[in-house]
This record gives structure tokens, C-alpha cells and sequence, in this order.
């Protein structure tokens, strides 16, 4: 959801910025992009798509989580000098890093679920279950490795969609802002463009 909303507003900005300048909106020519495709097929089966979600072991759906994390986090390195891109790499690496140290599972809390879902009894959730078909794993703030990287921010509680992130998720939607952005402002010079 803020990656969505990172997005967008970067794609406005970078209407604004180029229409203020007398430009048009100049995509980067991206290395490897065909490892977005591929990084991202391994969650979408695992955790989106009803057929194979539904089939397959967590071990896997774990291990194509981690998979998905360093196919992308490849992508992010061979895009490296692209604006914004550090900060995609990092976000994502400290997601990874959390994963990795945790079972292969994002963790998040019961204090966190309870304050996504409130009037859900705190005692409901269990410990050391994968909460529904997502990628995260519940477990206690004080059995998580690097619980600080965890899906521990929500939502405004008036907002009508609850998700849990991470600072992760944070860092990468400010990558994906920057990277928006930036395709307002570029004269052709620093990174090769395609016009649009």
C-alpha cells in the first residue's frame, strides 16, 4: 500500500517537475528488467495467486519469499547509479535481513495486529502461526530477531484499507518517490533516457 501510494505521488511529482520545466517524462533505460518479472512471480504464487497458494508447503512459500527478496535485490545492483535505487537496495536488504533471521517469515507481533484489527481479542492470535496466507509469521517482540525491521507500523487507524510494514517497506517507497520523481528532471545527460 505505501509503495502504491510512494509510487503515485512520485509519478505526479514528476508530471509537475517536468511540466514546470518545459520537459516530457523521461524513463530510464533499467538493466535486467526481466529479474522484476522473475523476482516477483515466486510471492505472487506463493502468497496472491488462490491455486498455488492454497497447495503448496510453507517452506516453500518461504523459500520463495527469500528467493523473490535477492532476485530483486540483483535487479536493484545492476540499477545501482538510477536515482532512488540505493535506497530500493536497502529497503530491501533490510527486509531480507529480517526474513532470513526469522525463519524466512516477516514477523509481526500480536501488539501490532491488535492494532490493525482492535476489536479483535488480543488473545486470539498465535504465536508462531503464519498469519493467513501472508508472509508474515506471528511471533513475540521478544523472540524476534531485529524486531525494530519488522511489520510493526499500521495504518491511521480511520484509514479504510490495515496493513502492517516494515522500515523496509519505508526505505522502498522512498526509493520508488525518488525514482518517480526523478523521471521529471532529467535532461538526457547523466543516465541514458527513453522519452515519453
Amino acid at each position: 500500500m505505501i509503495l502504491l501510494l510512494a509510487v503515485v505521488a512520485g509519478l505526479a511529482a514528476g508530471f509537475i517537475r517536468a511540466s514546470i520545466a518545459g520537459r516530457r517524462l523521461a524513463v530510464p533505460t533499467l538493466s535486467a528488467t526481466w529479474l522484476v518479472l522473475v523476482g516477483f512471480l515466486p510471492q505472487w504464487l506463493a502468497f496472491f495467486f488462490p491455486p498455488v497458494r492454497e497447495r503448496i508447503s510453507g517452506a516453500i512459500a518461504s523459500a520463495g519469499l527469500v528467493s523473490s527478496q535477492i532476485l530483486l535485490l540483483l535487479f536493484v545492483w545492476l540499477n545501482r547509479r538510477q536515482p532512488g535505487f540505493w535506497a530500493l537496495g536497502l529497503g530491501l536488504g533490510l527486509n531480507l535481513l529480517v526474513i532470513a533471521l526469522n525463519g524466512g517469515w516477516m514477523p509481526i507481533s500480536p501488539e501490532t495486529l491488535q492494532r490493525m484489527y482492535p476489536g479483535r481479542p488480543a488473545d486470539s492470535w498465535v504465536l508462531g502461526q503464519r498469519l493467513g496466507a501472508s508472509k508474515d509469521v506471528i511471533m513475540a517482540v521478544a523472540d524476534t530477531r531485529l524486531a525494530w525491521l519488522a511489520d510493526r507500523f499500521v495504518l491511521p487507524s480511520w484509514s479504510p484499507y490495515q496493513v502492517a510494514f516494515s522500515l523496509g517497506d519505508v526505505i522502498i517507497a522512498v526509493g520508488a518517490f525518488l525514482l518517480t520523481w526523478s523521471l521529471g528532471g532529467n535532461k538526457g545527460g547523466q543516465h541514458d533516457t527513453q522519452r515519453i
